[in-house]
Parts: structure tokens; C-alpha cells; sequence
């Protein structure tokens, strides 16, 4: 193996996938993060639909297991959606 010469071994091009490197969060954050995540989606996902299943009288129980039903699958999907952004912007 024989030594670089001239300016083959002097590379002063940044390093492939050296773009800004995000922050890493603290270990407090973290939990305050997940503890509060995890608070709402307990509310979103188990209060709002037995809410929902409880609080519709006006319908028969099939209209309202249908209500909660999509309530949930729309409130998950935006859930996911939501933290997937909160992600890009790095506050989780």
C-alpha cells in the first residue's frame, strides 16, 4: 500500500450525510414527552369513544358503536400524523 500524494489524502469536502445533526433531547424531556403523549392518546382513544358510546342516546347502540368506530379510526390516524410532524420538527 503506498502513502496518498498530492492532494489525493487532503479531501476538505464534508462527509456524506453530514448534514445538521439534530439536537439530541435529554432524558427529562423524554419522559415529560412520552408521559404526555401517552396522556392524550389515553384520552383520544379509550374516554372520547366511551364517551361517545354513552352520551348518543338519539341513536341505536349499532349507529353508535359505528360513530365510535370511525371517531376512533380518524382520531388514530390523525394522531399518527400529528406526532409524525412534531418529528420533523424535532419536538419529539
Amino acid at each position: 500500500m503506498t502513502a496518498p500524494m498530492g492532494s489525493e489524502g487532503t479531501d476538505d469536502s464534508p462527509p456524506v450525510g453530514d448534514e445538521e445533526t439534530p439536537s439530541p433531547i435529554g432524558w427529562a424531556r423524554a419522559a415529560l414527552m412520552s408521559l404526555a403523549i401517552l396522556a392524550v392518546g389515553t384520552a383520544l382513544f379509550v374516554y372520547l369513544p366511551n364517551w361517545v358510546l354513552t352520551h348518543l342516546t338519539g341513536l341505536e347502540r349499532n349507529g353508535r358503536v359505528a360513530v365510535a368506530t370511525t371517531g376512533f379510526f380518524v382520531l388514530f390516524f390523525a394522531f399518527a400524523w400529528a406526532l409524525r410532524r412534531l418529528q420533523a420538527h424535532r419536538l419529539i
